[in-house]
């Protein structure tokens, strides 16, 4: 057992360039995408992304909520996978939360582009691999 769950898997989370979002299509298969890395976190329970409101993923995540993201640092070859539910969020004040200078090349319209959105990650579980073996945990 780690000894500081989070502390190891927040640091892992915070050198990354590239996460992975996790949906589940409406045949019931699992899709994978990259994004940037979540533009806010709350510990290792709660990530915020950007996305365009009229994406695929997002009509995925509103007819079924349920979704995985996963970290990897290729460098050590160790990862970690937190599953749980992702909403999509477009109220204001979400919305200006992570918004950040430069955005307006992905939503021309700022941040009242009614194209951008915010995914509102919450884990439940996780799922940590290092040195060739895997540990699960609870997220609390």
């Amino acid at each position: 057992m780690m000894k500081d769950i989070k502390q190891t898997i927040g640091n892992l989370i915070d050198k990354q360039s590239v996460s992975f979002i996790g949906s589940v299509d409406d045949e019931g298969f699992p899709n994978l995408k990259a994004m940037l890395p979540p533009r806010k976190r709350d510990d290792i329970k709660t990530f915020y992304f950007t996305t365009n409101t009229s994406s695929k993923r997002v009509a995925q995540y509103r007819e079924n909520p349920k979704a995985c993201i996963y970290f990897c640092d290729k460098r050590f070859f160790r990862g970690v996978m937190l599953k749980g539910v992702m909403e999509v969020l477009e109220d204001a004040a979400s919305k200006e939360m992570i918004w950040q200078e430069g955005d307006t090349m992905y939503y021309p319209q700022g941040v009242t582009d009614p194209d951008y959105c915010v995914l509102k990650f919450t884990a439940n579980t996780g799922r940590y691999y290092t040195n060739f073996s895997s540990e699960d945990f609870i997220i609390e």
